[in-house]
């Protein structure tokens, strides 16, 4: 039999994250009394003090710190039972979120969606362009439903989708083409290197920085390819992005003298399979086909 209840856990979790019991009650929508009582009858059933005052505030006390990182996990999972259950009474999910890494093939997206959007027509589908570790960032906060990344999720399922090849290009007039010669890191670091910004909000990511003390950062692949097209620098692009640019000359790969191209591998992740519905399982299906078809990726698995 359990001695406190998730009502009272939660109480416990508002006030330490409101910082009064005053604040916790306006925010959870109950009586200043109610919470205080709910707290007071779960340190009564755990034989803990779980706060101390500290002067108008209160704070945790050591057991209350412990505590609270316990109660935190133990509140997520029943929200996230509570989202399981919701899923099957549904049956079919009325809205996808996926945050998607800019690397990803654009044309390979768009079939996926084309697909999905034929068996769901009535899905509302929101796509959210990430860089780097920001498709992790969106999962963690439980703001997108699947994620595809270049890092797996600590957390959660990822599994390898594709390897994604890039390609060091500038301009053709650039001044590094002219030096016509097998280019060294040293010859990199005295231009400018276009990168882009990582999106996430908790962790920034240097991906494929060569040290040049000239550095402009952009948010994204799109501005990176225009910047080089009108060569205002160098930047690693990836080969399925930049095959217009290529054949029309518009670009052109440096003669690196090691790693003229490297790969980059993206994850498909999301954080419980239970939660997913048909459609979200449909999306991850095609997409998983899709990989294996398309030119400019290496499928994996």
């Amino acid at each position: 039999m359990l001695k406190a209840t998730l009502e009272q856990w939660r109480m416990f979790k508002a006030v330490v994250e409101a910082g009064g019991f005053n604040q916790a009650a306006q925010i959870v929508h109950k009586s200043q009394s109610s919470v205080h009582h709910a707290v007071q009858k779960l340190e009564n059933a755990l034989g803990v003090t779980l706060f101390e005052n500290d002067g108008r505030k209160v704070r945790l006390t050591q057991a209350g710190e412990l505590m609270l990182r316990r109660a935190s996990f133990v509140l997520d999972e029943a929200l996230k039972l509570e989202a399981v259950a919701a899923s099957l009474q549904s049956g079919i999910e009325t809205q996808l979120r996926i945050a998607v890494d800019i690397i990803f093939p654009s044309e390979i997206l768009y079939r996926v969606l084309s697909r999905v959007s034929e068996e769901y027509p009535e899905l509302r589908i929101e796509i959210m362009e990430t860089v780097l570790s920001g498709s992790n960032d969106l999962l963690r906060q439980g703001e997108v439903d699947i994620g595809i990344s270049p890092f797996p999720l600590t957390n959660g399922f990822s599994e390898d989708l594709c390897e994604i090849e890039f390609l060091l290009v500038a301009h053709p007039e650039h001044s590094l083409h002219q030096l016509n010669r097998p280019l060294k890191n040293e010859d990199l670091k005295a231009h400018r290197q276009i990168v882009v910004r990582d999106s996430s909000t908790e962790r920034k990511v240097d991906a494929g920085w060569l040290g040049a003390e000239q550095r402009w950062t952009v948010s994204h692949t799109r501005t990176s390819l225009d910047m080089i097209r009108r060569g205002l620098g160098y930047a690693w692009l990836p080969v399925a992005m930049i095959q217009d640019a290529l054949q029309d000359g518009s670009v052109s790969p440096l003669p690196l003298e090691r790693g003229a191209a490297r790969r980059a591998l993206l994850n498909l992740s999301f954080e419980d399979g239970d939660k997913l519905g048909p459609a979200a399982r449909t999306f991850i299906g095609e997409l998983r086909y899709q990989t294996m078809q398309m030119p400019g990726t290496q499928a994996l698995g």
